[in-house]
């Protein structure tokens, strides 16, 4: 009998101290992140299909091309263990290898309106629209993911639940810096411009 009474009063102060509540975030985390992961691939997954496209148009900027193709090869480098949430080094260069990504597809999407014949390539266009989809999906899993770290961090710095982050280890978890979400939060913008002025018509001589 005091061997249960032992083992129940064990299982109330691990309740208490919020030990229950960090194996729930702590998950809830995780598949979070595999979320986001799982939309980075997406993203990747995407880009040599654009890069091929573009590529048949002719005299497109080769120096964007390269940034994107460059940009991809640095994204997908990155490894990514399930220690990277735990590692603010680890995690701030995978997120700064994403950013880079972001930006060399938003730059590549404006040059390309440059180009009538690309604009008008419905196999490049549905790209287009597959790849500002995916970046959509990305901002969704990353809010996510910012918002189950804040609640599991404001119990990991939280008194008494502090100590029990303490002892069993569970660390603050790093998340996307403010620096960063502003880089890569918002979709690529394809900017259309306005079309040029049309000078009036001469007035006929009579």
């Amino acid at each position: 009998m005091k061997k249960w009474l032992l083992i129940l009063a064990s299982a109330l102060a691990l309740t208490g101290c919020g030990y229950n509540d960090f194996q729930r975030l702590d998950e809830q985390t995780k598949s979070a992140w595999s979320e986001v992961l799982n939309q980075y691939q997406r993203r990747a997954d995407l880009v040599p299909n654009i890069v091929a496209t573009v590529k048949g148009e002719a005299n497109f900027e080769q120096e964007t091309l390269t940034k994107v193709v460059e940009a991809r090869a640095r994204a997908t480098s990155v490894q990514v263990t399930p220690e990277t949430l735990n590692n603010p080094e680890a995690f701030q260069k995978f997120q700064q290898a994403q950013g880079e990504l972001s930006s060399a597809l938003s730059r590549l999407l404006v040059v390309s309106e440059r180009y009538p014949d690309l604009k008008a390539n419905q196999g490049f266009r549905d790209l287009r629209v597959q790849l500002e989809g995916t970046e959509n999906r990305i901002t969704v899993a990353r809010n996510r993911y910012i918002q189950a770290v804040q609640e599991y961090n404001v119990l990991a710095r939280s008194f008494p639940t502090n100590l029990t982050a303490m002892v069993f280890s569970y660390p603050v978890k790093p998340t996307f810096t403010v620096q960063n979400e502003a880089q890569i939060s918002a979709p690529p913008k394809v900017d259309f411009g306005s079309p040029p002025a049309v000078a009036p018509a001469p007035a006929a001589s009579r």
